[in-house]
C-alpha cells in the first residue's frame, strides 16, 4: 500500500501502477472472502453452543481485542501518519496522550483504522442473533439445510449474485466505500450479505463437492470477467460515475468476479489445502494476532523504508520480510505464550493439561 496510488497510511514519495493494478484485482475478493468465510465459521460455532453463547463468545473475540488494538496498537499508526504529513513533530511520548481526549480520526487520534473489519464483523453478528436463533429451531434447521443443498448446484449458485448486483446498481454511486460503518451502506450490505451467505451455504455438503468439481470453470469465468474489466474500468482506473449502462455491466462483472472467485478458492483448498499439520495448526492460531498487529508493524517501518533512496522493488521486499519478522516475533514471543495477552487478542486461552489419574490404594 505504501507504494500503490491509493490514499495510505504512509506513503512512498513514487508510485508503481502495475502494482496499483494488482492491488486493485485482489482488492475485489479478499474481504468478500474473508467475510464469507467467517460466515462459515459461525455456523461451525453455533453446531456446539447456544446463541446466547454465542453472543457472549463474539464480546470476548471480537469487541475486547478491537478496544485494545484502538487505544494501544493503532495510535502507533496514527502517529507515524501525522509525522509523515508534517502534523506533529514530537515522540511517540508525547503524542500518545491525546489518543485519551477520545476525539475520533481524522480531526483526533482515536481510530480504529484496519480493525473496521473486527467492527463490522461484530456489527454483523449481533444483528443477525435472531436469524441465527430462529434456525436453531429444528423445522426451521432443516429447511435451511434442505435449501442450502438445491442451492449448491452449479447453475443454481447464481442466484446469489442478484443481491450484489443489486447493490451496485443502487448503492454504489451514492454510498462509496468508507468503513465507517454509518454512511457506508454499500459496503455494509455488500458484506452483511456474504456474511449470511456463508452462514448459510455451510449447512450444505453439496457445497464443498460443488466447488471442488467446477473449480476450473470458476477460473475460466474469473479469467473472463476479468479481461473487460481491466479493459474499461480498472487499467486506467476509470469507474462508473453515474446510473448508466457502464455502471450495470459493471455491476455484473464484478458481482460475477467477487463471487465465482470465492468459490474457486474453496474448490481449490478443498481439493489441496484439506489436511492438516503442525505448521497450519500452529498458524491457523496466529491468523488474529497477526491481522491486528500486521498494519501497525507495516506503518512504523514503511515510515523509515519509504525514505531510502532506493527502487519501489528493494523497499517492497524488505518491508515484507522485515514485517513478517516482527510479527512473528512478537506472537511467538510476546502474545501466544501469555494468558493475558491470547485475551487481548482474540485467542483461545490455553486448555489446561489433563492430570493424569491416580491409582486407588
Amino acid at each position: 500500500m505504501p507504494f500503490v496510488n491509493h490514499g495510505w497510511e504512509v506513503k512512498n514519495s513514487t508510485t508503481s501502477q502495475p502494482l496499483t493494478r494488482v492491488i486493485w484485482w485482489l482488492h475485489q475478493w479478499r474481504l468478500p472472502l474473508l467475510f464469507f468465510v467467517c460466515g462459515i465459521g459461525i455456523q461451525f460455532s453455533l453446531r456446539k453452543r447456544s446463541v446466547l453463547a454465542f453472543a457472549g463468545e463474539r464480546i470476548i473475540r471480537l469487541f475486547i481485542p478491537l478496544l485494545f488494538a484502538m487505544f494501544f496498537t493503532i495510535p502507533l499508526q496514527v502517529y507515524f501518519e501525522k509525522l509523515q504529513e508534517g502534523k506533529i513533530s514530537g515522540s511517540y511520548i508525547d503524542f500518545y496522550p491525546t489518543v485519551w481526549s477520545f476525539v475520533p480520526y481524522p480531526e483526533g487520534t482515536l481510530s480504529w483504522s484496519h480493525m473496521w473489519f473486527v467492527v463490522y464483523l461484530f456489527v454483523f453478528c449481533i444483528l443477525l442473533l435472531p436469524v441465527f436463533g430462529l434456525f436453531k429451531i429444528k423445522k426451521l434447521e432443516e429447511w435451511r439445510n434442505a435449501a442450502a443443498e438445491f442451492l449448491s448446484k452449479p447453475l443454481l449458485l447464481s442466484v446469489f449474485l442478484l443481491p450484489m448486483i443489486y447493490y451496485y446498481i443502487t448503492l454504489y454511486i451514492k454510498w462509496p466505500e468508507q468503513g465507517s460503518l454509518l454512511d457506508d451502506w454499500f459496503i455494509f450490505l455488500f458484506y452483511i450479505t456474504l456474511l449470511f451467505y456463508g452462514y448459510f451455504l455451510a449447512g450444505s455438503k453439496r457445497i464443498w463437492d460443488t466447488c471442488m468439481k467446477y473449480r476450473n470453470w470458476f477460473l475460466g469465468i474469473i479469467i473472463l470477467t476479468m479481461i473487460p474489466l481491466y479493459a474499461f474500468y480498472w487499467w486506467k482506473p476509470d469507474f462508473p460515475k453515474q446510473n448508466d449502462e457502464r455502471l450495470y455491466t459493471y455491476a455484473v462483472l464484478n458481482s460475477v468476479l467477487i463471487w465465482t472467485t470465492i468459490l474457486a478458492i474453496l474448490g481449490f483448498a478443498k481439493k489441496h489445502l484439506n489436511y492438516s499439520n503442525r505448521f497450519l495448526q500452529y498458524f491457523n492460531e496466529a491468523v488474529y494476532p497477526y491481522y491486528i498487529l500486521h498494519q501497525t508493524v507495516i506503518v512504523a517501518l514503511g515510515y523509515y523504508i519509504v525514505q531510502w533512496s532506493v527502487p519501489i522493488s528493494i523497499k517492497l521486499i524488505v518491508l515484507i520480510i522485515s514485517s513478517i519478522a516482527i510479527i512473528t516475533c512478537l506472537y511467538h514471543f510476546v502474545i501466544r505464550p501469555f494468558i493475558i495477552t491470547r485475551f487481548l487478542y482474540g485467542m483461545k486461552l490455553k486448555k489446561k493439561k489433563a492430570q493424569p489419574e491416580r491409582d486407588s490404594q
